[in-house]
């Protein structure tokens, strides 16, 4: 552990940095003080070179409850520039849990990715107050979920679910109570154990055709006008060593096998344990169906297809 102080925790784990909001008595809400202190953590972050990914979560099961309005004053609603304002110069992993709402929320939707839990509770509750959006909240939400989706958040200020919030985009991925910041510090790994040159400038692609491009003929002029000497010569050196063998089969260079902490595999056995039981039941279960000629087995066929696939997602 880096620092612990004003409400926020600072961990490290390898080339993944860890920013935690720990405000339990009041949810993790926000003041102006601990918002402060959270953004200069997250700049902080930002300029640590031995740092490659991000991961933001809440201390306690909870996210961030979002702003505590007992604390709401002007100056709560400076212009001054924030991370929230921007693109984030590193990418950031989101684990969303408990409560995620009105400022809180926007936090999540600043990072790449979000990991939800599945009893997680998102919204924009802030509206029943009066308090507007603004740290970003009504320029990215539109472009990861659509207009209409986005005015219904925005403007009815109502619950969502974290089943409803992956289904329509806004979460990544949808994880069991308890496992977010795991399965986030995860998706980090994933992100930080890839060559980083290709990986920012696609990144950086993304995020220019999604909010800054004119056209779609812009955003191609500038996917390979931005592409640099050095992203060049690491993917030469990367494809020579594709070729001497490194790279085949799905093993790719430099990609360490991280070690796997007690309750990940607890988690991963408990799952294949699951999965095997709903697989061998429902394999039971259908061939009943189809020699009892409840279904032809054209149909048969399509109902596991069926089944194993909305397994899958979960």
């Amino acid at each position: 552990k880096d620092a612990e102080a004003g409400g926020i925790e600072v961990t490290r784990q390898g080339e993944i940095g860890l920013i935690g909001i720990n405000r339990p008595s009041v949810q993790n809400s926000l003041n102006d003080d601990l918002t402060m202190r959270l953004f200069a953590e997250i700049e902080r972050l930002e300029e640590d070179n031995s740092i490659l990914v991000g991961v933001l979560h809440g201390v306690g099961g909870t996210f961030c409850a979002g702003y505590d309005l007992n604390s709401i004053s002007r100056t709560t609603f400076s212009k001054a520039s924030r991370p929230t304002r921007r693109i984030l110069r590193k990418p950031f992993v989101c684990a969303m849990s408990g409560y995620c709402l009105g400022n809180g929320l926007e936090l999540a939707l600043m990072c790449d990715m979000r990991v939800i839990e599945e009893s997680c509770v998102i919204g924009f509750l802030n509206r029943r107050f009066g308090v507007p959006l603004i740290d970003g909240g009504t320029a990215r939400l539109p472009a990861m979920v659509g207009l209409s989706r986005a005015l219904d958040l925005i403007l009815t200020g109502r619950h969502v679910t974290a089943k409803e919030a992956f289904e329509m985009g806004l979460a990544s991925r949808f994880v069991a109570n308890g496992t977010g910041v795991g399965q986030a510090v995860n998706a980090a790994i994933a992100i930080a154990k890839f060559p980083q040159k290709s990986l920012m400038h696609d990144r950086a692609s993304v995020y220019r055709a999604t909010f800054d491009s004119p056209s779609l003929e812009d955003s191609m002029r500038y996917e390979i006008d931005s592409v640099s000497s050095e992203i060049i010569d690491e993917a030469v050196m990367c494809s020579r060593r594709f070729s001497d063998g490194l790279g085949k089969g799905g093993k790719f260079h430099d990609i360490k096998k991280k070690p796997i902490a007690d309750w990940e595999a607890d988690e991963i056995a408990r799952e294949k344990t699951k999965r095997g039981v709903e697989c061998e039941g429902m394999h039971d279960f259908s061939q009943k169906l189809y020699f009892s000629n409840h279904l032809s087995q054209k149909e048969l066929i399509f109902f596991n297809l069926s089944f194993f696939s909305s397994s899958e997602k979960l």
